[in-house]
C-alpha cells in the first residue's frame, strides 16, 4: 500500500509543478485571448538557466530567484516589442510565430549547451529522504510541494487581493472597459505575459534537479499546460491548480499500475473531462 502513497505524494508535488507551469498559460488566455505555442519554451529556459548559474558556481537558491526573474523580462520584451504588434492579427498568426519562436529557442539551446541532456543536484540541505514510520520520501520533492504551495497562496493573492489582480479580472471580462477607465492596458498586458513566463520559468528551474535537462522538454512541457489548462478551464486559476494537481496524481499512480500507459493517460482524462465538462472542471461558459 505504501508504494501508492508514495505515488501520490509524487503525483501532488509534480501536479503543484504543473500547475506553475499551466497557471501563466491560463492567465495570459484570460486576459490577453491569446494561446501561447512558446509557453513551454520558458520553461526549457528557466531549467537551463538554473543548469548555467550552478555550473558557473552560484549558489542553487540564487539561481532559484535568478532564472525565472530572467526569463520573464526576456518574455517582458518579448510581448513589449513583438507579440502586442500581432495581437489584432487572425489567431493562425500567432500560432505561427509563437511556435516559431519555441523552435528558435530550442534551437539555441542546442546550439549554446548541446543535444544532450544533463544533471543537477538538488541542494546539500535538500538531500536525502525524511523517514515517518514505514513512510520515506526525499526532501527536495517535499521542498517542491511546500514552495510551489507557498506561491500559488501568493499568485492567489496576487490576482485576488491587489489592485493588478482586480484589473486582470476586469480585463478577462472586457478589456475595453479597463481601458476606458484609464488604465495602460498595454502596461497590463506586458506584466501578465511577464508574469506567466515567471512561473513557467520557476517550474522549469524546480523540476531540473528532479529530472534533468534535455533541449525538447519544453514541447512535453507545453503538451502537459495545455492539458492541464483544458482540464480545468481556460482562464482559471483555481482550475489550473486542480488540473495540474489531477494530471500529477494520474501520470504516478499510472507509471506503477501501467507504466508503458501513464503519459497516454493524462489524455484520456483530458478526453473524459471535454465530453462531462466541456469548459473544464472550472471553467466558464463561453
Amino acid at each position: 500500500m505504501n508504494i501508492y502513497l508514495l505515488q501520490i505524494a509524487n503525483g501532488i508535488g509534480i501536479g503543484m509543478l504543473y500547475f506553475l507551469l499551466a497557471v501563466g498559460l491560463s492567465i495570459v488566455f484570460g486576459l490577453l485571448r491569446f494561446v501561447n505555442f512558446s509557453h513551454g519554451a520558458f520553461f526549457l529556459l528557466g531549467a537551463y538557466l538554473c543548469f548555467q548559474l550552478g555550473e558557473m558556481g552560484v549558489n542553487f537558491w540564487w539561481s532559484l530567484l535568478v532564472a525565472p526573474v530572467v526569463v520573464g523580462l526576456f518574455a517582458f520584451l518579448v510581448e513589449r516589442f513583438v507579440l502586442r504588434h500581432i495581437y489584432a492579427l487572425p489567431h493562425h498568426f500567432h500560432i505561427l510565430f509563437t511556435v516559431g519562436l519555441a523552435l528558435v529557442l530550442q534551437e539555441a539551446v542546442i546550439s549554446y549547451w548541446g543535444p544532450l541532456g544533463n544533471n543537477i543536484s538538488p541542494p546539500d540541505l535538500l538531500q536525502g529522504v525524511v523517514m515517518a514510520g514505514g513512510f520515506v520520501y526525499p526532501k527536495y520533492r517535499l521542498f517542491v510541494i511546500a514552495f510551489t504551495a507557498v506561491m500559488a497562496l501568493l499568485l492567489w493573492w496576487i490576482l485576488e487581493g491587489t489592485r493588478l489582480g482586480s484589473i486582470v479580472r476586469a480585463g478577462s471580462e472586457s478589456t475595453e472597459m479597463v481601458s476606458l477607465l484609464g488604465l495602460n492596458i498595454d502596461r497590463i498586458f506586458s506584466l501578465v505575459f511577464a508574469l506567466g513566463a515567471f512561473t513557467a520559468g520557476l517550474a522549469g528551474a524546480l523540476a531540473a534537479p528532479i529530472r534533468g535537462v534535455e533541449p525538447f522538454m519544453g514541447v512535453e512541457a507545453l503538451g502537459i499546460a495545455f492539458v492541464v489548462v483544458v482540464i480545468g478551464g481556460l482562464g482559471s486559476f483555481s482550475g489550473a491548480l486542480v488540473g495540474g494537481i489531477l494530471v500529477g496524481i494520474v501520470q504516478s499512480v499510472m507509471s506503477t499500475v501501467w507504466s508503458e500507459g501513464a503519459h497516454l493517460m493524462i489524455y484520456v482524462a483530458m478526453a473524459a473531462v471535454m465530453l462531462l465538462r466541456p469548459n473544464g472542471l472550472l471553467g466558464r461558459a463561453s
